[in-house]
């Protein structure tokens, strides 16, 4: 049970970032490793039309999210979708790895996301400000590779979550917490980001 749990959580997290990605990784995992049995409903990720709508969505949404003002709008766009992939996420680990309560597990996913997710869309827009849209990129790519770890580790050693969700999501509070303070220090000073 508690490996379900961290294992969900983990991904929850990550659809927190990226709605798509760790949907992908969940799905790739279902359709070419033992590791991974998704019932139905959710083994619907894993058909090959539900495979080629994540291919095509992914690159939109990577695409977006690092293009300073076009990544505040994906953001506003993936407000529901965030958090609704990281409840199906929760919901489908949960349900595959043991016997959890969909319910309990709908609302830890749905609050996990959106609390990630609400982070994340908060925070660009004080980095566009305070680097003045060069950080967004970078930024961007520093999530995509937190996303892909622990989506990964989530799906084969999800264990290993207890040490890597509290790293990483210290790891974004403090990048994000650094930028928002350099943001501050520039208007105080009155200097211009750009």
């Amino acid at each position: 049970m508690l490996s379900s749990f961290l294992a969900g959580l983990g991904g929850a997290f990550s659809a927190g970032l990226n709605a798509y990605l760790p949907i992908l990784l969940l799905a790739l995992a279902d359709r070419f490793t033992s590791t991974i049995d998704l019932g139905q409903p959710y083994d619907i990720i894993s058909s090959t039309a539900g495979i080629i709508i994540l291919l095509i969505l992914l690159p939109i949404e990577l695409i977006a999210d690092k293009i300073p003002g076009i990544d505040h709008a994906s953001d506003l766009l993936h407000s529901a979708i965030r958090p609704a992939a990281a409840a199906f996420i929760m919901m489908a680990l949960t349900d595959e790895r043991g016997h959890f309560n969909a319910v309990v597990a709908l609302l830890i996913g749905l609050l996990t996301g959106a609390g990630v997710h609400g982070l994340k869309a908060t925070t660009r827009p004080v980095i566009t400000v305070s680097t003045g849209g060069v950080g967004n990129p970078l930024i961007s790519m520093i999530e995509d590779v937190i996303v892909v770890v622990v989506s990964l580790v989530a799906i084969f050693l999800p264990l290993v979550l207890i040490a890597v969700i509290p790293v990483a999501a210290f790891a974004l509070y403090r990048m994000y917490s650094r930028l928002k303070r350099g943001s501050a220090t520039l208007r105080r000073l009155g200097g211009n980001p750009g």
